[in-house]
């Protein structure tokens, strides 16, 4: 009996044995599928926030654009001239072509928040379509990035922004469609090694930044377009970037000449009034929208800001996820007043299962202060609230 339970104890023992480790073998086996669900889930999580991340990062890239994008207005003996540019440094220098600034007696740049004032040119080419103007105001304003090492590949998403016939910061999106383009547009100048792009530009275009849409940088000037509008044209910043520094290097800031006056440029006539008011209105929502609630403060004239200190103006709507205008009727243009009452949609997020939508209705007074347009008074009501559950 000792000899068969000393024989059989092996064998038991490694049942035993097996019958655990094929336990912690199934146990292992369950916890690592778990894990691994639950790294795949974490995956799919995360690519799912950057996809809803990618409209976002375009309009902020969009935004930022508009921030150093201005609209250039020139006074000559052949009448006026219209067209955009963008500031490339901190000393205030705006790029844009040649043939916007042209034999201009007076040089007038509006900003995206409205504000004129009067530049000098400080570089010109005979030769390439190119200048850069200088306005002292603009020095370390905001600024997008340029790539002078830009390679360009057929296909690559871009964005032109610009001011074409008038509409100040009009964004066109596209493709890089060629490269190495020659084009016969004016004896003057020499168009060699153009981009060729498919977004739609036009009058007032000319001047304004083409950005590659992945990095959010500077990689041309739009330049010309065929009269249909739908191929556009634009230089490559890379062939003009060391021209346009030597000139802002070599600048002599007591030899420059401001001419123009912009309270003379600022007649105050009420469709001018009218029409910047509710370009100014737009960009304020614009800047909500892609929580720059600090620009959206610069908007504000010195009264409201003394009401509401940054912080408590943040406050008032850092819960919008979002807002929406459903209408803008203006209601008078009148003593440099315009007033305008604006209707709009904000969606607030309660909790994690419900948001809400507050309907407000909001009047606006917009004006001159200190020679820049102004969000002078405000006065917002809560018309009513609808309840939304995901």
């Amino acid at each position: 009996m000792k000899y068969q339970l000393k024989k059989t104890a092996p064998i038991v023992l490694s049942m035993v044995i097996l019958l655990v480790g094929t336990y912690a073998l199934v146990s292992y086996y369950d916890n690592w599928t778990e894990t691994a669900i639950g790294s795949d889930q974490a995956i799919v999580e995360h690519v799912a926030d950057d996809e809803s991340n990618e409209g976002h990062d375009l309009q902020e890239i969009i935004h930022e654009a508009q921030k150093s994008v201005v609209q250039i207005e020139t006074t000559g003996p052949f009448g006026t001239n219209l067209g955009s540019g963008f500031v490339y440094n901190d000393r205030g220098d705006i790029i844009t072509n040649a043939h916007v600034v042209k034999d201009a007696d007076s040089v007038y740049v509006k900003t995206s928040e409205a504000h004129t004032y009067p530049g000098a040119v400080i570089g010109i080419g005979n030769s390439e379509d190119i200048a850069v103007v200088r306005v002292p105001q603009l020095a370390n304003s905001s600024t997008l990035e340029i790539d002078p090492n830009f390679e360009p590949n057929i296909g690559d998403e871009i964005l032109a922004v610009g001011s074409p016939h008038g509409f100040q910061n009009t964004v066109t999106l596209g493709h890089l469609s060629g490269t190495e383009r020659d084009l016969s547009v004016d004896e003057q100048y020499d168009y060699n090694n153009l981009y060729q792009i498919s977004a739609n530009i036009t009058d007032g275009n000319s001047g304004g930044p083409l950005i590659h849409e992945e990095t959010g940088r500077i990689i041309g000037i739009n330049t010309a377009a065929t009269n249909e509008g739908t191929i556009g044209f634009s230089i490559p910043i890379s062939q003009i970037y060391e021209r346009v520094s030597m000139w802002s290097d070599t600048a002599n800031d007591d030899e420059l000449s401001y001419d123009g006056d912009p309270t003379l440029y600022q007649d105050i006539d009420p469709n001018t009034l009218e029409d910047d008011s509710e370009y100014l209105i737009s960009y304020f929502y614009e800047t909500l929208n892609v929580r720059d609630y600090f620009t959206a403060y610069s908007l504000l004239g010195s009264e409201l800001q003394s009401n509401y200190s940054y912080q408590e103006f943040r406050e008032l709507i850092v819960h919008s996820i979002d807002i929406d205008i459903n209408s803008r009727d203006t209601l008078s243009v009148e003593d440099g007043i315009a007033t305008f009452k604006v209707n709009s949609d904000h969606e607030i997020r309660t909790d994690e299962d419900t948001r809400e939508t507050h309907h407000f209705e909001t009047i606006y007074e917009v004006g001159y202060e200190n020679d820049q347009l102004k969000i002078l008074n405000l006065e917002r009501e809560l018309l009513s609230k609808t309840s939304h559950s995901n």
